[in-house]
């Protein structure tokens, strides 16, 4: 059994000095508006044709992770034409820029998705992805199924704002495009764990990271945001059950895998429902497919299962996967069988410094309106934002993209064919994410004097 460990959830010890300094600095948002929270505010909306232009041509042309090479040439030729210190073919295709301001100040990151999902897209829009690609060995449309061409067109836009007053920032701002959040292809490193590995949150250091997700089924103008651990941590595994292949007519002369798969697939659901406290945190055991025999009259010698696992404590992420090993292993022992699991870890969890978001959170509470920004509960979808997190305090958010006065129910959840977001949230964004930089920026200044 292969088993590969995640660092402990225990970031904030490894994060103290950092969070100390975060809490000692008095919230912005008791204080007047400044000047550069005004500046973006009036800045931001007369960028709204430039973030739709951005954003359509992106969906109309995805790319895949580690592909996304004409994604990060107009990223790149952006930033440069703004004035931006530019580095390109970071973790393959990420581009990286950085805003040196006029005024010493900490260095903060702001980072934005850029790749693509092997869906078809189904929506009747002007700008409906037509690109197809092998993926797998199968023929698949590619489309922005899950909005990283919203959060690039985001960050482009915070990037020409924050340019224009680049002589009046306390600090510096570094811009984070990053390929493969979805995951690199099999048999690649990509995404945020190797933007970290080589180096992106260092030379300048960065103090503190923020980041956005849009999201289709909160409304346009709402903010949602939860402290502390927000996104599960995600495990993808297989089970290889190896029988002795027989004919279906005679199935005592061999060993069924078909049968001992079913029930080991009927017994892992007793793990999240009998063997973990989910009062303490929730915990998802899903078995995603079963490959096995090519006829109906013969009882073939193997199956392969793969699944995933969502959990948000350390605890029970471990125990979780003794408890799949021990399941796989001893049912199929008892039919004769042997089951092989092979457990390889993906993401850990998405866990926002809670000083970080409390001191933050009242910037996006005057850009939205406090009545539109709502603590939500953990989701166990998964982000490799994470990874930042494990190295720097991060604040991580989302932003309604559902149409004013649609029902939850209607909207197309991401990573399908009929996904959807409503271009009104851009703007919002922008404004966003761009306060969160100046404010944090502002606060360091104020801390320092």
């Amino acid at each position: 059994m292969k088993i590969l460990s995640t660092k402990s959830i225990s970031r904030l010890a490894l994060q103290i000095s950092a969070t100390a300094l975060i809490a000692a600095i008095p919230s912005l948002s008791a204080r007047a508006q400044s000047p550069l929270a005004k500046s973006i505010d009036q800045k931001s909306p007369a960028l709204e044709k430039k973030l739709v232009e951005w954003r359509r041509d992106f969906h109309q042309n995805p790319e895949l992770g580690n592909r996304e090479f004409k994604t990060a040439e107009k990223v790149a030729n952006h930033l440069k034409q703004l004035g931006i210190e530019v580095q390109t073919g970071v973790a393959h295709t990420g581009v990286v820029g950085l805003l040196k301001g006029g005024k010493p100040g900490p260095v903060v990151a702001l980072r934005a998705d850029m790749d693509g999902l092997p869906v078809t897209e189904r929506v009747d829009v002007p700008f409906k992805s037509q690109v197809t690609t092998e993926y797998n060995g199968q023929t698949t449309g590619v489309m922005h199924a899950c909005g990283h061409d919203t959060h690039v067109a985001i960050l482009m836009g915070v990037a020409e704002v924050l340019a224009s007053m680049k002589s009046e920032l306390p600090g510096t701002v570094k811009f984070i495009f990053q390929p493969a959040e979805e995951g690199a292809p099999q048999g690649e490193e990509g995404g945020a764990e190797l933007m970290v590995k080589e180096g992106v949150l260092e030379n300048p250091k960065v103090e503190a990271i923020f980041g956005l997700h849009i999201d289709s089924q909160i409304e346009v103008g709402k903010i949602a945001y939860r402290p502390g651990a927000t996104m599960a941590a995600v495990d993808f595994f297989s089970i290889d059950v190896k029988g002795k292949q027989t004919h279906g007519a005679y199935p005592w002369s061999g060993v069924d895998p078909i049968v001992t798969s079913s029930q080991i697939v009927t017994a892992l659901q007793t793990i999240v429902s009998r063997n973990l406290n989910l009062t303490q945190a929730p915990a998802v055991v899903t078995i995603g497919a079963i490959h096995g025999g090519v006829r109906q009259n013969i009882i073939p010698e193997s199956v392969k299962m793969i699944g995933t696992i969502r959990t948000f404590d350390e605890g029970m992420h471990s125990f979780v996967h003794k408890r799949i090993n021990d399941i796989s292993t001893n049912i199929a022992e008892s039919a004769g069988a042997t089951a092989k699991v092979d457990i390889d870890v993906m993401y850990p969890v998405t866990y926002n410094d809670e000083a970080l978001t409390a001191k933050m959170i009242g910037t996006l509470e005057n850009v939205a309106g406090k009545e539109q920004v709502n603590v939500i509960p953990a989701k166990t979808g998964a982000e490799d934002f994470s990874y930042y997190q494990q190295k720097v305090p991060g604040f991580f958010f989302f932003l309604g993209g559902m149409p004013k006065g649609k029902k939850v129910s209607e909207a197309a959840p991401h990573h399908t064919p009929d996904f959807y977001v409503d271009e009104g949230s851009l703007v919002l964004g922008v404004r966003s994410i761009a306060r969160l930089a100046t404010d944090y920026l502002e606060k360091a200044k104020t801390k320092a004097k």
